[in-house]
């Protein structure tokens, strides 16, 4: 996960991500698309690629890469607990919120009766 992480860190190399979420490109495509040069885009490539990130497929002389989804279906797995953790203390804090107001509508009906 730290290598998905890392990888996902540069700014080029999540905007491949998100481009490659559309479908399979080559690396003239996503350099076009992204105003780089083409070894700047095969450096971003190569280490998405080392982080099982995406795959390459060459065809004729063309290298055509893809989305691999297990290490975003990884992250997500990862980011999921902290969501249920966040939505667990957010549902505590609500219990609280509504047990302070019921204990402050009682003192004012007790204070409001004498």
């Amino acid at each position: 996960m730290n290598s998905t992480l890392s990888a996902l860190a540069e700014p080029n190399r999540l905007h491949i991500v998100e481009l490659l979420r559309n479908g399979s490109l080559t690396v003239g495509e996503i350099a076009d698309r992204l105003e780089l040069g083409q070894p700047q885009a095969s450096k971003h490539l190569r280490v998405l690629s080392e982080a099982g990130l995406v795959e390459v497929q060459p065809v004729a002389n063309r290298r055509i890469y893809k989305l691999r989804t297990q290490p975003l279906i990884e992250l997500d797995d990862w980011l999921a607990s902290f969501r249920r953790l966040w939505e667990e203390r957010f549902d505590q804090l609500d219990d609280y919120l509504l047990e302070l107001q019921e204990k402050g509508k009682s003192e004012d009906q007790t204070e409001g009766g004498n």
